[in-house]
């Protein structure tokens, strides 16, 4: 590959001391952020939602153990699926093993899929992934979450907004906490704000090429399952 401009020493750390002074104030406006996230007003959950695990099936505050606070994944897995998405894939390589450093902070994580435990499970087996999967097929939660579509749904939301796309599943974050046996809706992300969960991405972003994704059809064209490149 071509060099950018070429300089000095002296000359590269004055354009990195510019540089690092920006990347200061985008840390302090995340901070700032990240603050506003935690102070978002929560919603009760009455809905009494069902999930399949490998202990059996699960209520919603089943998934948090002995935590006060539940990070979810919603990973796309139809229920014909015969294998898992590859973003969502590339984002599980990125977030499987970290269960302790959640527990420590008194966070339980699961990763959720519409499918069946019986249909994923097999992948999860091949990909290596040692997180904790669980199907909500025994009820509505992917789709009042906003994550898994009917094929005749006329009022598709996604990210907030109206969702025009014959896509069925779309993959998301969501939070919650419990107080007591109450538990609450705190916050969910989609699409271009799951990039902070994706440690390869942010690597790759502190190289001269980047995701080096523009010329691609688009942006994740290159991905494939980490067993199949």
């Amino acid at each position: 590959m071509k060099p950018n401009t070429i300089v000095d020493r002296a000359t590269w750390e004055n354009e990195r001391r510019d540089l690092l002074a920006q990347e200061k104030e985008f840390t302090q406006l995340k901070d700032e952020l990240s603050a506003k996230r935690r102070n978002m007003p929560w919603v009760k959950i009455d809905q009494d939602y069902r999930f399949e695990t490998e202990r059996g099936e699960e209520s919603l505050l089943d998934l948090f153990g002995d935590k006060q606070q539940l990070l979810i994944y919603h990973f796309m897995y139809g229920p014909d699926w015969k294998q898992g998405c590859k973003s969502c894939s590339f984002w599980a390589d990125n977030f499987n093993g970290n269960d302790a450093h959640f527990g420590a902070r008194d966070v339980s994580f699961k990763v959720i899929s519409l499918a069946a435990l019986s249909v994923f499970m097999p992948f999860k087996k091949r990909m290596g992934w040692t997180f904790d999967w669980v199907s909500s097929a025994p009820s509505s939660f992917n789709f009042d979450f906003h994550v898994s579509f009917k094929p005749d749904q006329k009022d598709k939301q996604y990210n907030f907004k109206p969702f025009e796309s014959n896509a069925d599943e779309m993959p998301g974050i969501s939070v919650f906490a419990r107080d007591g046996d109450d538990v609450y809706h705190t916050y969910s992300a989609h699409s271009r704000g799951l990039d902070l969960m994706n440690g390869v991405y942010n690597f790759l972003d502190l190289t001269p090429k980047g995701r080096d994704e523009d010329e691609l059809v688009y942006g994740m064209e290159w991905l494939k399952h980490k067993d199949s490149y």
